[in-house]
């Protein structure tokens, strides 16, 4: 291998903001290894997905892309197999590209350029969770309601544990397995679904907390006629309208939420371990990540799909102190950053990318050149019912909702995002530029067409076959129905969760 071109290991996590790790500041969470990348590695304080939910966060986090580039739209979307992904580009530079985990492809194609898969996926490959705006925002093909939060507490065992074990069982045999095969440098994706929601944890991951102790949200419930119009088509389309949610239900859920960090973080020690011992760690880049963040309360709100700080900001940790001293970056940046990045490392060209590569910043360049100029989020997802896009340039963000009202932050002096500067006289000259940038080069119209066209077609197709073909990849003959395939998300972890829970009623 040449030292010129180092392995990269990616870890990912789910659903987890970098608000809730000791190496962002967390005064309680329990994240060693994690935070052992931190002090060794370069930190990116303002990461953001490109999308707040898992399939488009994914797909532009492969592709280098913006989602409305590559037509992927929501949670049950495919990627077309003739977009080249960083695997296709890795392998191009002479890598092997393996995936351990979830990725969550929708469709036929199951690898998009990686030459292996040693797990299947945890969630369904077709076209279940299609959305339906006709229907409007309290259709819910996943499943989402707040059963995750109100039944939240400890367990034996869940879905998602069965599922992240399968996960660091074979991703670390890998691991020895390039250390003792491999002829090329590696590409390798470790991606678990802790601590995605529901929110449950093994009994001694909860005792590393004390229940009265538990950090609480810094900022209170909004009352439903007050909320932003994308907060409240989310209020109605996670169910918050049908259970009442007591501080006791927050803070239970916190408490198994910050054991989930823990429960991974235990997972990222053991492979760093794995990689540490069989010598490769030295000339291995290794990233921490995750899709999207968690509200996990913050404002009354729960899971992602929003554009607050909690939904849309990721962990973005880069550790090889060999090449890159440890830094703390503050400029923002985001996921499509990550295919150019790891192209400079692999000496690898690929066709014009909507991210740029983050090497300089890394390697401590301080002008403005090295850092993108803006980041875009996008959301057209299921819970709303109207494109909906983010941007953020300095310490300015934007919110578009098409055909409501946007809104505007200065996230330097209102970091909780409590004071809406959009129409304030004071603030319209930034307004003014930051809506004629988000709208550059993005149609909403069109866009609103696509999806619509997309769902009907998509929801057809679903229809018309029973939901088949199932394309989940198959790692083992009996993964076509393992974990989620074609059904709630929610209803079958509740049925894997053992000693049984029954769910909670709804109250209306």
């Amino acid at each position: 291998m040449s030292e010129s071109r180092p392995n990269v290991l990616v870890i990912m996590a789910d659903q987890l903001p970098p608000h809730v790790l000791g190496a962002y500041g967390h005064p309680q969470v329990q994240t060693p290894h994690i935070d052992a990348l931190a002090e060794q590695g370069v930190v990116f304080e303002n990461a953001y997905t490109n999308f707040p939910l898992c399939v488009p966060a994914r797909m532009s986090m492969l592709t280098g892309r913006l989602a409305h580039h590559i037509d992927c739209w929501d949670n049950a979307m495919e990627l077309p197999a003739r977009i080249p992904t960083v695997a296709h580009y890795m392998r191009a530079a002479g890598y092997d590209a393996i995936l351990a985990g979830k990725m969550h492809f929708i469709g036929p194609d199951q690898l998009h350029g990686f030459s292996e898969r040693v797990v299947t996926d945890i969630y369904p490959s077709s076209f279940a969770w299609t959305p339906d705006w006709l229907r409007g925002e309290r259709y819910r093909p996943t499943g989402i309601n707040m059963r995750a939060v109100v039944d939240a507490g400890t367990c034996v065992r869940s879905l998602q544990m069965d599922y992240d074990d399968e996960v660091e069982h074979l991703g670390i045999q890998k691991i020895y397995d390039l250390a003792r095969f491999a002829e090329k440098p590696f590409f390798l994706t470790v991606s678990f679904t802790h601590p995605h929601s529901p929110f449950m944890t093994h009994q001694r991951h909860w005792d590393l907390y004390r229940h009265d102790e538990i950090v609480m949200p810094r900022v209170a419930p909004i009352e439903v006629e007050a909320l932003d119009t994308m907060s409240r088509w989310l209020h109605y389309a996670h169910a918050a309208d049908k259970h009442t949610i007591t501080e006791e239900h927050v803070r239970t859920a916190r408490h198994a939420y910050y054991g989930m960090c823990s429960y991974v973080d235990d997972k990222v020690g053991r492979i760093m371990s794995a990689m540490r011992e069989t010598g490769l760690l030295d000339r291995t880049l290794v990233v921490f990540c995750s899709d999207h963040g968690e509200m996990l309360g913050e404002r009354g709100m729960w899971y992602k799909q929003s554009f607050f700080e909690w939904s849309c900001r990721v962990p973005l940790i880069a550790h090889f102190p060999g090449s890159f001293a440890a830094r703390r970056i503050d400029a923002p940046v985001s996921l499509v950053d990550l295919v150019p990045t790891l192209l400079d490392l692999a000496h690898e060209t690929a066709a014009p990318l909507d991210g740029m590569s983050l090497t300089r910043l890394m390697g401590g360049a301080r002008d403005p050149g090295a850092a993108p100029a803006e980041v875009i989020s996008e959301y057209t997802g299921e819970g709303v019912c109207a494109p909906c896009r983010m941007i953020r340039r300095g310490p300015y963000k934007y919110v578009y909702t098409h055909g409501h009202p946007p809104m505007l932050f200065d996230l330097d002096r209102d970091p909780d995002e409590l004071r809406d500067l959009a129409g304030q006289p004071e603030a319209s000259a930034v307004e003014s530029e930051l809506h004629s940038a988000l709208l550059a080069g993005w149609d909403p119209e069109h866009v609103n067409r696509q999806c619509l066209q997309s769902q009907k077609e998509r929801l057809f197709i679903h229809g018309a076959t029973d939901g088949e073909p199932n394309w989940a990849f198959r790692a083992r003959p009996d993964d076509g129905s393992r974990y989620v395939r074609n059904a709630s998300a929610i209803g079958t972890k509740l049925k894997a969760r053992y000693p049984f829970v029954e769910p909670t009623p709804f109250e209306r």
